[in-house]
Order: C-alpha cells, then sequence, then structure tokens
C-alpha cells in the first residue's frame, strides 16, 4: 500500500497541472449538477413501518382534509395590555390575507374561533330554555289528556253496556211469534234505542279522534323534545370537551391562529413560509406583536452560517500558527474546501432523486471541512519535516503521501466504515446523512491523496517559510559540527541518543515516567465526567430549544405561559368506528372515546375534531399537561397505545397515533433500538481493519475500549449542558430539556472514526519506531514525541471546527456540533495523548503481541512505510514510474 501510494504521490508531484486541471473539471461538473438539480431539503424525520406513518397513510387516503401540515402563530399586544377590538379586527383581516398564499388551504382565526364557542355556549343555553319550556308544556298537557283518556275509556263502557243489552233485548224478541203486536211493538222500541246508541257512538268517535289527534300530536311534540335533548346532551359534552382547548387567552392578551397547509410542512417552501411571516407583520402598525412557531420560521436550505465561519477561522489561526506562511497554512484550507465542494455539492445534486433531511449535508460540511484539513495537514507536516532533512522536493512529496498518506487512508477508512455503517440502522434518513457525509470523508481522502502532493509541487520551497529555513540552516550547521569526525554509524547513534533523550521531555515523557498515576487519573476523570450520562433522555427539538430571541421560542413560551406548555405538542389520535352508525350515533361514540381519551394521566384535554363522510374514520386532538419533548408527554403516547385495546373491547373503536409529537416519540425510540447492533458492526469491522493495520491485538483492544471512555464522557457533558442546563447561558441553552435523537447514533459514528484517525497516527510513530529496531517502551515516547505536535494540531483544528457549529443557525445542529467538539478534545487530550502511551509503555512488547498463524494470514499492508526506508536511485523521469517500484529497491 505505501508503494502504491508513493507512486500516486510522485505522478502528482510530477504531473501537478493535469492533476490540478483533473480537480477542476470535477468540480465544474459537480458544481453545474448541483446548480441544474439541487432540490429543497426537510426536516421529515418520520419513519416507514411505524404507527405514526401508518395513521398518516389512512388520513391521506381516508381524510383527506385532515391531512397537511399546521403551523402556528402567537399574537400578543405590543404594550401587554388585553387586546382592543380594533386589534382584533386587524388579526382576523391579516389571517384571511393568508388564504392567498400557495399551498395554504385554510386559518384558523383565534376570535372568531372563540366568538363561535360563545355562541355555540348560548345557542345550548337557549336550547335548554326551550326544551325546559316545551317539557313544562307537555307536562301541563299530560293531565288532560290523561283525564280524555280515562272519560273516552268510561263512555265506551257505557256504550258497549247498551249496545250488549240491545243486543239481549233482540234475542228475546226473536223468541215472540213472528208478525204479532207485541213483536212488532219491540222491534220498533229496539230500532229506536239503538238508533239512540249509534248517534251516542258517533259522538263518542268523534271524540276519540280528537283524542287521537292530540295523543299523536303529544306524542311527536315528546319525540322532538327527546331528540333536542340528546343533541343539546351531544353539544354540551362537545362544549365540556373543548373547554380547555382556547384560542384567546383567558386575559384576553395572548391568542393563537393556525395556517393549515395542503402538504406536510417539510415540503413548503422557504418562499412560502417567508410570504406567510411577511402578510402577518404587517400586524406592527397596529400594535400587535407576531410570533411564529418553529414550524413556520424553520428554513433549512442555508447549511452554513456565520458561527460555522468562524471555527474555519479559527482553524485557519492554528494553522497558521503551527506552519509559520500563509501559502502552507492555506493549502490544507483549500483542500478541505475542494472535498467539501465536491462531496456536498454531488450531495445537494441528488436531493430531486434522494429525500434528504437538512442535517445531510449539514454533518458531510462539518466532518468534510474537518478531515480535509487535518488529511492535508498530515502529509504538509511530513513533507515539511524531510525537506529540513534535506531530501529533494518531489521525493519528499512522495514519501510523505507514501508515509503519512497510508495513515490517511486507513484512517479515512475508519471513519467511512463508521458512517456507512449507518445504514444498518433501517432508518432511511440516517442512512442518507451517513452515506453523503463518508462519501464526501472519501472525497477529502483523495483530495488529500493526490491535489495536495501535486499543489505541494508547486509551492516548492514556499511551504517552509525563510525564517525557518534559516533556523533550519543553522541548526544543520551546528549538527554537522558537533558530529565532525564521526563516521555514518556512529552520526546515526549519536542522533538516536538526541532523540531518545528529546522523548523523554514534555508531555509523552511524564506520561510514561509515572504511567499507573496517568492512567488511573485519566481514566477515573472521565468515569466522573460521564456520569450525567445515566440520565440522557432523547427526543427531537422543539421550539423551546430555539434561541431565546427568536420567533420560534417567543411563540413556544408565550404559548406555554398562556395556554399551557401541552398546546405547543398536540397529539393527534385516529379512531376507526364501527360500520352501520347514523351520525348521532357515531358523534356519541366519538365523544364516549374522547371522555376514555382524557381519563389518561397528564391528559389535559380531549376532543373530536373530524369525521369522515362514510362515518368509519375520526380524528381526536389530544393536549398533553406538558410539551412535546417531555417525559410526562412520552408517557402519554404510550398510555395511549396501550388505550387502544380496552377501547376496542368496550367501544368497538380501535385508535392509532399520529403527527409530530407522536413521530418523535417514535424516532427517538427506534434510534435506541438501532444503537447496539450499529455499535457492533462499527467496533468490530473497525477492529478487524486495525488489526490489519498494526498487525496486533491488544493496540485494537485498547484503541476501542479508549473510543467507549470518550463516548460516555462526551454524552455526560452533553447532558450536563443541553439536559440539565450547566453552562447554558455560556452554550445559549436557554431551556434544557431531552438530547436530540439521532445524536448518539450520529456521535457514535463520527467520534469512533475520529478517535481511530489519531489512534493510527498516534501508533503508527509507535509500529514505525517499534519496526525500525527500538526498544518498544522507548518506541512509545519516540513514537508520541513526533506524532503528538500534527495530532495537537489536527485535535484543535477538528474542535474549532466542530465548535462553529454549536451556534449554527440550525438549533438541531448545535448539540451535535458540542458532542463532537467535546468527544474530540477528549479523546485527543486524554485518550490518545494519556491513556494511550501510558497503557502501551505498561504493556512494553506484549502491545504487539501477535498470533503466529494470524501473522502468516494477514497481509502487510506496511502502514508505517517501513518498505519505503528502502528505496533508492528513483527515476526522474516519469515513464519510468510504470515500472514495478521493487526494481528501485535495494536487495
Amino acid at each position: 500500500m505505501a508503494l502504491w501510494l508513493y507512486k500516486l504521490g510522485r505522478f502528482s508531484a510530477r504531473r501537478a497541472w493535469l492533476v490540478i486541471a483533473s480537480w477542476i473539471v470535477i468540480i465544474g461538473i459537480v458544481g453545474g449538477a448541483a446548480a441544474l438539480f439541487m432540490g429543497p431539503t426537510s426536516n421529515d424525520f418520520q419513519l416507514p413501518g411505524t404507527q405514526t406513518q401508518q395513521m398518516a397513510d389512512k388520513l391521506k387516503a381516508e381524510l383527506p382534509e385532515a391531512s397537511g401540515g399546521t403551523g402556528t402563530v402567537v399574537f400578543t399586544s405590543s404594550n401587554g395590555e388585553a387586546f382592543t377590538p380594533a386589534q382584533e379586527q386587524a388579526i382576523t383581516a391579516a389571517l384571511e390575507t393568508v388564504t392567498t398564499v400557495p399551498t395554504v388551504k385554510g386559518v384558523i382565526d383565534p376570535f372568531l374561533t372563540t366568538a363561535q364557542k360563545s355562541d355555540g355556549a348560548a345557542q345550548i343555553a337557549d336550547g335548554e330554555k326551550q326544551l325546559a319550556s316545551g317539557e313544562a308544556q307537555l307536562a301541563a298537557q299530560a293531565p288532560t289528556l290523561e283525564a280524555a283518556a280515562k272519560e273516552l275509556a268510561a263512555g265506551k263502557a257505557q256504550l258497549d253496556a247498551a249496545q250488549a243489552q240491545i243486543d239481549a233485548q233482540k234475542a228475546q224478541i226473536a223468541a215472540l211469534p213472528a208478525g204479532s203486536p207485541q213483536a212488532e211493538a219491540a222491534t220498533a222500541q229496539i230500532a229506536a234505542g239503538q238508533a239512540q246508541l249509534d248517534a251516542q257512538k258517533a259522538q263518542w268517535q268523534a271524540g276519540q279522534d280528537q283524542y287521537t289527534t292530540g295523543k299523536d300530536a303529544f306524542d311527536a311534540a315528546q319525540a322532538t323534545l327527546t331528540e333536542k335533548k340528546a343533541e343539546l346532551a351531544v353539544a354540551q359534552r362537545t362544549s365540556d370537551a373543548a373547554a380547555k382547548v382556547l384560542f384567546v387567552s383567558e386575559n384576553n392578551k395572548a391568542a393563537i391562529g393556525q395556517i393549515q397547509f395542503s402538504e406536510s410542512m417539510n415540503a413548503v417552501t422557504p418562499a412560502n413560509r417567508q410570504l406567510v411571516q411577511d402578510k402577518l407583520n404587517t400586524l406592527d402598525s397596529s400594535g400587535v406583536s407576531v410570533s411564529f412557531s418553529k414550524e413556520i420560521v424553520e428554513d433549512v436550505s442555508e447549511v452554513f452560517g456565520v458561527a460555522e465561519v468562524v471555527g474555519v477561522a479559527v482553524a485557519a489561526a492554528v494553522l497558521l500558527i503551527m506552519l509559520g506562511t500563509f501559502v502552507a497554512a492555506g493549502l490544507p484550507l483549500l483542500m478541505a474546501i475542494v472535498g467539501v465542494g465536491v462531496g456536498v455539492g454531488g450531495t445537494m445534486a441528488l436531493t430531486t432523486v434522494v429525500e434528504m433531511s437538512s442535517i445531510s449535508p449539514m454533518l458531510a460540511l462539518m466532518l468534510g471541512l474537518a478531515v480535509g484539513i487535518d488529511y492535508s495537514l498530515f502529509i504538509v507536516n511530513r513533507h515539511r519535516q524531510q525537506l529540513l532533512s534535506g531530501m529533494p522536493l518531489r521525493e519528499s512529496i512522495a514519501k510523505a503521501t507514501g508515509t503519512s498518506g497510508n495513515a490517511v487512508t486507513f484512517a479515512g477508512l475508519t471513519v467511512v466504515i463508521a458512517l456507512a455503517a449507518l445504514t444498518v440502522t433501517g432508518i432511511p434518513f440516517l442512512a442518507v446523512m451517513g452515506l453523503a457525509a463518508a462519501a464526501t470523508v472519501t472525497v477529502s481522502v483523495l483530495v488529500a491523496l493526490t491535489l495536495t502532493p501535486a499543489m505541494l509541487s508547486l509551492m516548492g520551497t514556499r511551504v517552509l517559510s525563510r525564517k525557518a529555513w534559516a533556523k533550519n540552516a543553522t541548526a544543520t550547521t551546528k549538527h554537522n559540527a558537533e558530529l565532525a569526525g564521526l563516521n555514518d554509524a556512529e552520526k546515526a547513534s549519536a542522533d538516536e541518543a538526541v532523540d531518545i533523550a528529546r522523548s523523554s521531555r514534555g508531555w509523552g515523557g511524564l506520561v510514561t515516567k509515572h504511567p499507573v498515576v496517568s492512567l488511573v487519573t485519566a481514566v477515573v476523570a472521565l468515569a466522573i465526567i460521564a456520569i450525567p450520562a445515566t440520565g440522557l433522555r432523547l427526543a427531537l427539538p422543539d421550539g423551546g430549544s430555539e434561541p431565546v430571541d427568536s420567533s420560534a421560542y417567543q411563540a413556544y413560551s408565550i404559548t406555554g405561559e398562556s395556554f399551557g406548555t401541552g398546546m405547543n405538542g398536540p397529539i393527534i389520535v385516529v379512531g376507526s368506528l364501527p360500520a352501520g352508525l347514523d351520525k348521532n350515533q357515531a358523534n356519541t361514540l366519538n365523544l364516549d372515546v374522547a371522555d376514555k381519551l382524557r381519563e389518561i394521566n397528564n391528559v389535559t384535554a380531549a376532543v373530536p375534531v373530524m369525521m369522515s363522510e362514510d362515518l368509519r374514520t375520526a380524528v381526536y386532538q389530544v393536549i398533553p399537561t406538558e410539551g412535546p419533548a417531555s417525559e410526562s408527554t412520552v408517557q402519554v403516547i404510550h398510555d395511549l397505545r396501550n388505550a387502544s385495546s380496552t377501547l376496542e373491547s368496550e367501544l368497538d373503536v380501535s385508535i392509532g397515533l399520529t403527527g409530530q409529537t407522536a413521530a418523535n416519540v417514535d424516532v427517538s425510540e427506534k434510534l435506541g433500538a438501532a444503537l447496539p447492533p450499529y455499535l457492533a458492526i462499527v467496533v468490530g469491522l473497525s477492529l478487524l481493519l486495525l488489526i490489519l493495520v498494526f498487525r496486533s491485538i491488544l493496540v485494537p483492544l485498547l484503541a476501542t475500549a479508549g473510543f467507549l471512555l470518550s463516548l460516555v464522557a462526551a454524552f455526560g457533558g452533553v447532558v450536563a449542558v443541553y439536559q440539565w442546563g450547566w453552562l447554558g447561558g455560556i452554550f445559549d441553552v436557554a431551556n434544557p430539556g431531552a438530547v436530540l435523537s439521532f445524536l448518539p447514533t450520529i456521535l457514535i459514528g463520527v467520534l469512533f472514526g475520529l478517535a481511530m484517525d489519531y489512534q493510527v497516527f498516534i501508533a503508527s510513530g509507535m509500529r514505525e519506531a517499534y519496526a525500525h529496531g527500538q526498544d518498544a517502551k522507548q518506541a512509545v515516547r519516540t513514537g508520541f514525541k513526533h506524532a503528538a505536535p500534527v495530532v495537537t494540531a489536527a485535535a484543535i483544528i477538528m474542535i474549532s471546527v466542530f465548535s462553529g457549529f454549536i451556534f449554527s443557525h440550525l438549533t438541531m445542529v448545535r448539540p451535535l456540533g458540542f458532542a463532537l467538539a467535546f468527544g474530540v478534545l477528549i479523546d485527543a487530550f486524554v485518550v490518545r495523548m494519556t491513556i494511550v502511551p501510558a497503557a502501551m509503555y505498561l504493556l512494553g512488547k506484549s502491545a504487539w503481541w501477535l498470533p503466529a498463524w494470524l501473522e502468516k494470514i494477514l497481509p502487510d499492508v506496511d502502514v508505517e512505510g517501513a518498505k519505503l526506508a528502502t528505496l533508492t536511485d528513483i527515476p526522474d523521469d516519469a515513464q519510468e514510474l510504470d515500472e514495478p517500484l521493487e526494481s528501485t529497491t535495494v536487495r
């Protein structure tokens, strides 16, 4: 590997303009593709297969009017007083203008909604009065109807008795002789009686008909009253359910409006978001202050802000101090910019075909800058040292590429493995993020191995300042005078003795003189720092995590103060109702469901808000007691889901949850479940790679154990600052809360890759000294002395770049920037530069132990570039580089 990279470096140095031109073409192609095909990024962190996504799909198919995104607008009077009627009218008018914004399908006016609720309450009260009056009238009519019924019944009995008497008389007449005067007289008398009775019957029937008409009217009125009573009961239950859901505060000093979009909030363009803000900001002239929720003001179209520029500027200052010349300091920066430009540009060009979260290019940018600077710096630093030792320019470039470039290749490979392994989590946005960052790191490695040698060739000796050359000339003259009269072997021995003496001084010497104390102190210190990590909670950011002076934070805090923090994170419940219900039955059932939902702990309100035309799908809004990222709200999500079986058994209604609050819980829990397998894969693959690189068992194990210490300590720092609020004033953490849910996964991948970077550069120097014949313990000091300065500079650069993101304009990036900066700080200076040298000094020769059978089957990647030390008579003709380099080695 070292020989191949040597050959690549030599070719790049001799064909510098060809290499530079090639990269210019690549930059042009990638830039053109990004300009033509770049699409919008989003903050869509929903996960396929989760209940949240399933319910969202169900709503889109069965109740499309309930789908789409919603943003909140909070209105307050500029003078802190209650709204005036004129201000209320101005707010209503301004909200009406918002409906003209593309993709806005409606608004909820707080004052109209409150007025409608008041009107509804008044109608209920009026209806109850009318109901009471109707019931009173019916109650008054009931005795009359009862008396009439009794009178009719008595009359019917009398008529029936009279008819029976006449019928009996008819039977008696039948026994008389036919045609007799007695029979005829009796017959005439009976006929007269029957006629009189029939007249009475007709009179009775008229009374009965009148009674029946009255009774039917009474029954109809009673049925109407019963129906109205049921309607009023439903209306009253609905009003009671919505009583705690306010849109205007009780003191009339704050109001909440809602903007309903026809598409998800992630799909709403920055232009349309801004248009909504512009239309409502006109209320300033009416003395109304407007604060917009995070969903409306969040603009993720820009991935680079002022804070990030400051971080890069600090890195540039570190380079200038270390390298002493603007030309040399500018080279790693330029290489990093090229790598980031190609990597991030290529990523952005794919946004039209690959759904990409806003943080995907941000992570690639963050890592591309950091590793791009560091990887080029390692090669530049080695080249500078070799030039000062008298090595020819192009030979120095080639050997720097073959040695430090070899370490860069394997260090970059560990980072790529860690990032690409994000695909195994099964989380789409993490997979895309990891692949984008891995691609950018790969480009940075290629830039370091090709473009850096080409640029070094053109820079010539200007890579060192005149002062450095003069100082080196003086030191060389003095050195030669001191060694005058000695043969080569004696000179080498004297140089080695000086090198050994120097290696016993400084931090490396101190650590190896007291290895046990250094090791124990460092481990105990990291264990203490890691203690807060035991309280780690995960969630996605909400408005409370935004800067205090931001509109999103103001909207979040005013909502919490005036309406309760739960209004910042409503939970959407989707119900599946049984078939065969009429509308009244469905409404009653929905209220029964809402009653059950309100019984759950820490639920302030549960309101039925919408139902499909076929009466089979219903939507309920549940307001928790606390904000969306609180522990109690997470428990409410679980309790609501657990209540589904009870609702199904008791009411024949099944429910599921959707909305941003439920989605956040799903994302956090799935990310937590993905951590163990991800960590196992990353550590496992990298262990194999490190065994191959160092040809040792204990060194990779030590490297991994050190990483785990760095990781838990970094978690401890993040929890202390962003969850507990320690040093919140310094890091602009006004409202401490749960930690960004995907931070642990990203931190594991990135920090592991960077930790292995430093392990490779520190341990490869020790391996190189050991391979060249030094005692194992002395090799630790020698390797540390040579690697420590450049690793220190590289770590400071990394920390500077990552620290710039602590104050990023994208809030979700801030804790990630802190975690990476703090993790690198601990890993570089405590683990790699304290624990590792102390532990390896104690291990001695056993640190490099490798089973004989494994040593036979492992290929020799020559990470320390031992084979390059034997190269002589390097051909000056570029064409000769096509011949095997082994022909130039000493045999």
